[in-house]
């Protein structure tokens, strides 16, 4: 689960200070692994990057690749304070270079408007604490220093835009094709997804709110800074991470609202609304914003609330969920968490079954992307039997840095001895007490090669502060790289493409040159002439074409 942790205690940017995440478990976890070896881990990829100011192109293509696969990171909004982790840290790390979209991690909303806001209201853990919280000193308000900053220059008293959305906005301007998109919900803020999704006037009130807020960067006003325009262009699309509509409450926040019975088709159509708003607000500026969603592994879950594969005709792409399949929920048994294959232990799932039962459902492969954890979840006082000590008793949860069993990669990548099973495809780290599930490099490179295997459209990585120097997200781009080119093709500003004709079939996906505009096809479609369709477009604008 994504959850925000806006009353974590804070650290100084020189501690470098993990922080764990807190989820709750989808499904049970793991099994006995068939053979563990030991390894090494790989050399750690890590890339300086020159802070040299790059001009923003006029592109209107909405997607980004490297080599053909999305490579997704969240990027959480109380990183810097919490974690001493800033977007400066994700350039110069070299994770600028290895990611393809930044999810910005979280937005909130409101409980009686059921809209998208953004307020200077640090949340509590009392019930309803988070009810109208919001962290807008972290996200425009706070003055960046020089130190932190992407380009080495202070915000200023008087400027319209600070915080986290103005380096955002800097690290733009020295990666261009980088694509920013605003991650709505998360486990802690999904509260009032139910209610705001309910009936056709709350969903086009809501989405109207959100595109207001972050597409045309119409902040509010608060200590100075904000007002109309102030972000806009920043963001070039949405990341819906509702968790989850329609679910059982095992898999719920506790003061989630939920309807078991209307969520599924009401979740269908808010995607519907944020695809037509998005669209029209992309016809008239010739850009194609992203619309993509956190997507549940779990096929309790999946049943409950995703109806595949209608949602994915209006999702770009989808992030699956690619952890916490096991955890502290489970005290006195040490298991995977992020298993990419089945194992032997009974009443558990693996990734493998995730991806397969979107696909199994007609989902596009490339509409598919695979979550890797940058954290760890970990059990102490386990005994090694005879799997080095995956699937053994355990005496409880480890400490974790803000939660029990819970650590972020970096405070792991030494800890004890790493082993690597390919028959799950999980990695873990053992030192004879202690036992961590975390994905190394070894495990992040056999994701990537199965994913590039598989035909996906790559990894999301949640989140980018845990892999600070860049040797998970780093290792992914690297498979990706050398691999054949993936499927994930954008578009090139100005580039034209077959012109659309009346008497062919098209389906979804295919790009055509219509009157000067390109326009992608989003399901299979013949005689709907581009341009001409106000409502739920089966031709969505991808740029111009010279």
């Amino acid at each position: 689960m994504h959850r925000p942790r806006p009353s974590a205690p804070r650290r100084a940017r020189a501690t470098r200070a993990a922080a764990g995440l807190t989820a709750l478990a989808l499904a049970a976890s793991g099994a006995v692994a068939a053979a563990t070896t030991a390894a090494a881990a790989p050399t750690a990829h890590l890339t300086a990057t020159t802070a040299a100011t790059i001009p923003t192109p006029d592109s209107p293509n909405g997607d980004a690749a490297l080599n053909g696969y999305r490579n997704v990171g969240y990027f959480m909004s109380w990183a810097p304070e919490n974690y001493g982790y800033t977007v400066r840290d994700f350039v110069e790390s070299g994770q600028a270079e290895q990611i393809t979209h930044v999810n910005y991690a979280f937005g909130n909303i409101h409980p009686t408007d059921l809209t998208c806001f953004l307020a200077d209201a640090p949340g509590t853990p009392e019930p309803g604490g988070n009810d109208g919280a919001g962290d807008a000193q972290a996200d425009f308000v706070r003055a960046v220093s020089a130190e932190d900053s992407v380009d080495g220059v202070a915000d200023e008293p008087g400027q319209a835009l600070a915080g986290n959305f103005n380096q955002l906005r800097k690290l733009k301007e020295e990666h261009p094709d980088t694509k920013v998109l605003m991650s709505l919900g998360g486990w802690t803020w999904s509260k009032f997804f139910s209610k705001a999704a309910a009936t056709p006037e709350s969903r086009e009130k809501f989405v109207a709110s959100c595109i207001d807020l972050y597409i045309d960067g119409n902040l509010p006003v608060i200590d100075g800074r904000g007002g109309p325009g102030a972000a806009a262009g920043l963001f070039d699309g949405i990341d819906v991470d509702w968790e989850w509509p329609g679910a059982p409450d095992w898999s719920q926040h506790p003061e989630n609202h939920v309807d078991p019975v209307n969520d599924k088709a009401n979740f269908t159509a808010l995607l519907a609304e944020f695809r037509k708003q998005l669209d029209e607000r992309g016809a008239a500026q010739g850009k194609d914003y992203l619309l993509s969603a956190y997507i549940p592994v779990s096929p309790t879950v999946v049943n409950a609330g995703w109806d595949a594969p209608t949602i994915f005709d209006y999702l770009d792409y989808g992030n699956m969920q690619g952890y916490d399949l096991h955890g502290g929920w489970s005290p006195n048994l040490a298991g995977h968490q992020a298993n990419l294959h089945d194992t032997s232990q009974p009443g558990t799932i693996s990734l493998e079954d995730g991806i397969d039962l979107y696909l199994s459902r007609g989902v596009d492969p490339a509409q598919l992307t695979l979550g890797i954890p940058a954290f760890g979840r970990g059990w102490s006082g386990v005994e090694a039997g005879d799997s080095n000590g995956a699937w053994q008793p355990a005496a409880g949860v480890a400490p974790g840095t803000y939660e029990a069993g819970n650590k972020q990669y970096f405070e792991l990548r030494d800890h004890g001895t790493e082993y690597f099973d390919e028959v799950s495809g999980a990695s873990w780290r053992y030192d004879g007490d202690q036992w961590w599930s975390v994905d190394t490099p070894r495990a992040v490179e056999f994701k990537a090669s199965w994913i590039t295997e598989k035909g996906l459209g790559g990894s999301m990585f949640w989140d980018l502060a845990g892999d600070y120097e860049d040797e998970l997200v780093g290792t992914a781009a690297d498979v990706y790289r050398a691999a054949p080119a993936g499927p994930v093709d954008p578009t090139a500003p100005g580039s034209c493409f077959p012109g659309w004709d009346r008497s062919t079939s098209y389906v979804g996906g295919r790009v055509v040159s219509h009157e000067g505009v390109n326009y992608r096809a989003a399901w299979w479609v013949r005689t709907n002439v581009p341009g001409t369709e106000k409502w739920y477009p089966a031709w969505r604008v991808v740029g111009t074409c010279a």
